[in-house]
């Protein structure tokens, strides 16, 4: 039977603990999973730190926050033994601390930003300059998110562009905003109406006017390049 091994942090046990459940002779379980079999688990776990965050106590944060970290170590070790992605937790942090670095131009370099309205202004060109392969603001922008979280992502694609739908009044407090949702799914449903549908038909037409307002912009530079 292997012994929980000794390491130099507690993050390093957990990676070595990990590694020893999936090695042959640890958990039949552990050893057969892949990261398409792991996904449900990703998501819920997620939505449970969310919980936690929400209206958990400290130690409910550091189960939640414990059990998220482990997804990120169990998906790292099956990358350390797929051929074709051989990588480890190491080159996953490695990867981060770059991205970091590179998208914090005023803190590791000689940009000046003083605010964090400025940081949000300057966050879509730094990266650019890191994935200049995106031609389109949705780029990266994951579908799979629920309607609700999309459509505040995509409103603030849009805001960008100058593309604004109609809005309606906005209430005082996020206690009367979450009422009015409600009520506005309590009543769809009543109805025999699917509100997440609705919205991510109305988010596909948002999607649209967004690809259409970047295409008017780039003809527009490429006429003011032609006249220059």
């Amino acid at each position: 039977m292997p012994e929980i091994p000794d390491a130099r942090t507690e993050l390093d046990r957990l990676v070595a603990v990990t590694a020893l459940l999936r090695a042959p002779g640890g958990c039949p379980w552990d050893a057969e999973q892949t990261h398409a079999s792991l996904v449900q688990y990703l998501t819920e776990e997620t939505h449970e730190l969310i919980d936690a965050i929400e209206a958990g106590s400290r130690e409910e944060l550091i189960e939640e926050l414990g059990d998220v970290l482990y997804q990120v170590v169990f998906h790292a070790d099956i990358a350390a033994h797929t051929p074709g992605e051989s990588f480890t937790i190491q080159d996953v942090a490695a990867h981060m601390t770059a991205k970091m670095v590179g998208r914090h131009p005023h803190v590791f370099g000689d940009l000046d930003l003083s605010t964090a309205g400025d940081v949000e202004n300057a966050w879509d060109s730094f990266k650019a300059v890191e994935k200049p392969g995106r031609t389109s603001v949705l780029d990266g922008v994951p579908l799979g998110m629920p309607a609700l979280a999309l459509a505040d992502k995509l409103l603030g694609k849009a805001a960008k562009l100058g593309v604004a739908p109609a809005s309606a009044p906005v209430p005082a407090t996020e206690d009367e905003l979450g009422a009015e949702l409600l009520a506005l799914v309590a009543g769809a449903r009543a109805g025999g109406l699917d509100a997440e549908r609705a919205l991510r038909t109305a988010l596909r037409t948002l999607r649209a006017d967004i690809t259409a307002a970047e295409s008017t912009a780039r003809t527009a530079a490429d006429t003011t390049t032609s006249a220059d």
